[in-house]
């Protein structure tokens, strides 16, 4: 890279955004402009600091990685984000791509690995940890549905699976801070499945939803 990549750091836990901005900022081709403690401070800092990079992490409060993702793609969509995090399994990949992350690697990737992933993405290239790229082709070439993605083709409406979730917990009688509880995800997570089911099913409050949910089949199955 004939330019350092700008990078912006994301993660809920303070050791760890420290201990990458030291270890990304020893590198060559890397500049860490800041870190973020959520997804909310990934937004603010993004307008502030215009990062190339955003290495994300999943599970944060208040905004999570998946949600903040899709933020950046609608707000900046020159901003790439690698993910990096504990979480691999097939919700948390799957999600997180269609959110629009270009990179996933675990927390057990090292600097060199960090490095050549920042690089691909910046060229126009997929970076994917290969024991998860693994896990998903050979799902994907034997038509098996990924975990938490059964049944989501018959869905009504377009919705996606985790929308059907949540409006099963809605039907529930579960407030946000709930589902978002039960779920591991934030409240603005939670608070966006339900503006995209709604305008999906066209209910207009929760009380329309929990009809809907019943009449699809959608609630008080065990």
């Amino acid at each position: 890279m004939s330019t350092p990549a700008r990078v912006l750091i994301a993660d809920d836990q303070r050791v760890v955004r420290q201990g990458l901005a030291t270890l990304l900022g020893l590198l060559p081709g890397i500049e860490v402009v800041g870190t973020a403690s959520d997804g909310e401070e990934v937004m603010a800092l993004a307008n502030e600091l215009g990062p190339d990079i955003v290495l994300m992490d999943l599970r944060m409060p208040r905004c999570d990685g998946v949600e903040a993702t899709r933020r950046l793609g609608v707000a900046h969509p020159g901003v790439k984000v690698v993910v990096l995090t504990t979480y691999a399994d097939d919700r948390s990949v799957l999600d997180a791509l269609r959110a629009g992350a270009r990179g996933f690697l675990t927390k057990d990737a090292g600097a060199e690995e960090i490095q050549q992933a920042i690089a691909a993405v910046l060229r126009g290239e997929a970076a994917i940890d290969p024991a998860v790229q693994r896990h998903v082709v050979d799902a994907l070439a034997h038509s098996a549905p990924l975990e938490g993605e059964e049944g989501e083709a018959q869905l009504p409406d377009g919705l996606t699976a985790r929308e059907a979730e949540v409006l099963t917990l809605v039907a529930e009688g579960l407030s946000n801070t709930e589902i978002a509880a039960r779920l591991v995800v934030s409240e603005a997570t939670v608070k966006s499945h339900i503006n995209h089911l709604f305008t999906k099913t066209g209910v207009r409050d929760r009380a329309q939803a929990v009809t809907y949910a019943y009449k699809h089949g959608l609630a008080g199955a065990e």
